[in-house]
């Protein structure tokens, strides 16, 4: 296991906390921005309301993000966890609102958002379900599932289109690549601790040279903005409240991955206890963005992968990135300056961050004990995953609720590992059992011995 730089409890010096809690943010930002973005444009909301929508999702971020790193009482799980609006959330957001609209939307979630408080006191119970097998294949399929987005960005935008892939974006992203890797194996103290910020700077000053860059979000947005709670009200249909209490369901076992993800990354033992800290901070959180207007927040997964690329693991700097959220709610042009940063910029920190989370996943699937029945579990879930990965069109003809539910890779990976781990039984290993063994391993070696 990797030695950590900062402890989950240590206060690294003012300056590199500043710059390492800027660095959360910049790995956040895009994804926290991007829900209401989407949604807004999706129900043709009006751009001052777009705007609100976006202060807002910004500013309960923060919030949420502080209270879960600090701790308030038996709220907050007390490690580096940054909070925003969750894709998962997307599907059952935009259905809801072109039938209710805004108000539908946040009054679904405020009353569905008690899914994952009540669930939050069965932790202990659901963090059985999570041996460490289970755990490795939820961690792996994190990071595969987080790779297209980096791809995505590296090549300029989402596919298709006409700048997808231009040598350009490969260029720049290539070029933010190799200077965080050379930041991180030949940097020294701050300059290896901020390599993500410090490399995303340089990439930044070279599209600057180029051109690339774009300040019109800067000129049109304000200055100071205040938060405007129930700004669009709140209605309460019962067929929201169902479909956001699902998206709920699906959002409560990702979390519940992520924080295994992050105890393996701030190396920390991670117990039923501290799992229900954690989502209650999720489900508290919701409610409390519902109310600020903002759509629901869970634990972003793209961090963890700051926090084992970085080797800090200070829930104190988290906090610091939770204030530059709210900060960046209250401030509108600080967000849309760090908008400005090109998508080839964050593709090239990207892919590194969210391939170390893979690699961690891979450290934890080298510890899981070699049989027949583990290598099941991991090659039907890592499978399943990735199907929906890189095919998410593959549930397009089947019912929307089933797409609501099995549209994300780290739920199907991981509702697939704890299905298996419950229903395939365990026998023990008897002396000469080559069955045993995993197949592909048992495969390899008649290979060998034939040739």
């Amino acid at each position: 296991m990797n030695k950590l730089l900062y402890q989950v409890d240590d206060h690294p010096p003012l300056i590199m906390t500043v710059l390492l809690a800027l660095q959360h943010m910049l790995a956040a930002l895009g994804g926290i921005i991007a829900v209401p973005l989407v949604v807004g444009a999706v129900l043709k909301l009006p751009s001052d309301q777009m705007v609100a929508l976006v202060n807002a999702a910004l500013l309960g971020s923060g919030v949420v993000t502080f209270i879960q790193c600090k701790g308030v009482g038996p709220v907050g799980i007390r490690l580096p966890c940054v909070m925003g609006t969750s894709f998962a959330f997307v599907g059952a957001a935009i259905s809801v609102g072109l039938e209710h609209g805004v108000p539908g939307i946040l009054g679904s979630s405020l009353a569905a958002s008690l899914v994952m408080i009540v669930g939050s006191f069965f932790m202990p119970q659901i963090r059985k379900l999570f041996p460490h097998s289970v755990t490795a294949v939820v961690v792996t399929m994190i990071g595969l599932s987080l790779v297209p987005v980096a791809i995505d960005w590296a090549a300029g935008g989402k596919a298709p289109g006409a700048n997808y892939g231009a040598p350009m974006n490969l260029g720049i992203a290539v070029f933010v690549l190799v200077a965080v890797i050379a930041l991180v194996q030949y940097g020294k103290g701050i300059f290896s601790a901020a390599a993500v910020v410090l490399g995303m700077f340089i990439g930044y000053l070279v599209c600057l040279g180029l051109g690339m860059v774009d300040f019109s979000s800067v000129h049109k947005a304000e200055i100071f903005a205040l938060p405007q709670p129930l700004h669009y009200g709140l209605t309460f249909p019962v067929s929201g409240i169902v479909a956001m209490a699902i998206a709920y369901l699906v959002t409560m076992v990702e979390t519940t991955g992520t924080f295994m993800a992050l105890g393996g990354a701030t190396q920390t033992k991670m117990r039923g206890k501290l799992l229900a800290r954690g989502v209650l901070c999720d489900g508290l959180g919701s409610a409390f963005a519902a109310v600020l207007s903002s759509p629901p927040v869970s634990t972003f997964a793209q961090n963890v992968g700051v926090v084992s690329l970085t080797g800090v693991a200070s829930r104190h700097v988290v906090a610091l990135t939770g204030v530059l959220l709210a900060l960046a709610g209250l401030f509108p042009v600080l967000g849309a300056v760090v908008v400005t940063i090109p998508q080839p910029v964050l593709g090239g920190a990207g892919l590194m961050m969210f391939a170390m989370i893979i690699a961690a996943g891979m450290q934890m699937l080298s510890k899981v004990e070699q049989n027949k029945r583990t290598g099941i579990i991991i090659a039907v879930s890592v499978g399943c995953g990735l199907a929906v990965t890189v095919r998410p069109e593959l549930l397009s003809k089947l019912p929307a609720f089933v797409h609501e539910i099995f549209g994300s890779g780290i739920t199907v990976g991981a509702l697939m590992a704890v299905f298996l781990n419950l229903v395939l039984p365990e026998r023990p290993v008897e002396a000469g059992d080559e069955d045993d063994e995993l197949v592909p391993q048992a495969m390899l070696t008649k290979e060998l011995e034939v040739a």
